[in-house]
């Protein structure tokens, strides 16, 4: 498989900008991989095609406001610096993402606040656009983590050109958000309601929860042709006990079993076994899913519209098959289904 067969138009009025006014009511694209045919729904019909004891699997991480916005001592220029992953909870040392990067070097200090409360100081050049950077700061962890919140502002992806408005803050988390830790949304997710929800549990759905802080990784272009020789970035993932026999009771009995995103279906297969079975794990990832791949667990899966030459679309294209997916994709566009971040969902039973 190369990454230019995953190639296609998408209109840019298509890449949605905000989210649909109420969560459940996006459109629904359902595919069928036996029939091979595709209906158009709403996201709430998504209980209609689940029956009771079927399986519900949520990835529980929380976005935290990870766009903090400084200034280069000396020259004042106003840098982003995009919070990615922290290194050392002692030292306050973190990966980052400086824009614009050619203006930051080692040693260089950043201003975040006008009283210089905090300040960090460039250590490393880690990529051309990554830095690490240390975080100076006269309070305990816990001020330093609640500075970090107050100052940091909601890390929708870059193309939303908008501003940030005050409901992303809510909008761009999942209603079951837990543990904070990922820089971007598990996107599936936020079409779930807490009304939605309510009725797959009155219908004796079963849910469970795995963690996967999602990274920007997950979102970085592939710059090889060969996709065999892509590096994912690794991101966290934590499956504990009582989820994974949650998860592999499930599978035992031949229920249905949904994975909800691409980052919850990346978490299962990096911890199931040629056996089929889900261990507790709690460690790094960057598994790239592409076809053909034998999925282990889950037998359908809620994603949404994802952009071309995506490693998203390329999952998707090893769980429902390549040629039913871009088909699917082309149905999409004509139908004028929003894409990416905010837009419309897609259900593959």
């Amino acid at each position: 498989m190369k990454t230019s067969d995953f190639n296609f138009h998408l209109p840019e009025e298509l890449l949605a900008e905000h989210p649909a006014e109420h969560r459940d009511e996006s459109k629904l694209m359902v595919l069928d991989r036996k029939t091979q045919t595709i209906e158009h729904k709403l996201f709430k019909d998504v209980v209609d095609y689940f029956d009771e004891h079927d399986l519900f699997i949520f990835n529980n991480t929380k976005v935290f406001p990870a766009r903090l916005y400084g200034n280069k001592e000396k020259t004042g220029a106003k840098i982003e610096v995009f919070l990615l992953r922290e290194l050392d909870k002692e030292t306050r040392v973190w990966d980052v993402l400086v824009d614009p990067a050619r203006k930051i070097r080692i040693g260089n200090k950043l201003f975040f606040t006008e009283d210089e409360s905090l300040v960090a100081e460039v250590i490393d050049n880690t990529t051309s656009r990554g830095r690490t950077l240390r975080f100076l700061y006269d309070g305990s962890y816990e001020e330093f983590r609640a500075k970090l919140k107050e100052l940091g502002e909601t890390p929708l992806p870059k193309y939303i050109k908008r501003p940030v408005e005050p409901e992303d803050a809510e909008r761009y988390q999942t209603i079951y958000a837990k543990h904070e830790g990922a820089v971007a949304a598990p996107t599936a997710g936020l079409h779930f309601s807490k009304h939605l929800m309510k009725k797959l549990e009155i219908k004796g759905i079963d849910f469970a929860e795995i963690t996967l802080h999602v990274g920007l990784g997950t979102f970085n272009p592939i710059e090889v042709e060969d996709l065999s020789k892509h590096k994912m970035e690794s991101e966290e993932a934590i499956i504990d006990q009582i989820n994974a026999d949650i998860i592999n009771k499930a599978v035992a009995e031949q229920r249905r079993v949904c994975a909800v995103g691409t980052t919850t279906m990346r978490a299962l297969e990096t911890s199931v076994s040629s056996n089929k079975k889900i261990g507790a794990y709690h460690g790094w990832t960057n598994k790239f899913i592409f076809p053909p791949h034998d999925f282990g667990v889950a037998n359908a899966m809620i994603t949404n519209f994802h952009t071309p030459k995506s490693t998203l679309l390329m999952m998707i294209a090893a769980f429902a098959g390549k040629d039913f997916v871009m088909h699917a994709y082309e149905e999409a566009i004509k139908n004028e289904y929003k894409f990416f971040t905010y837009g419309d969902a897609m259900l593959i039973l």
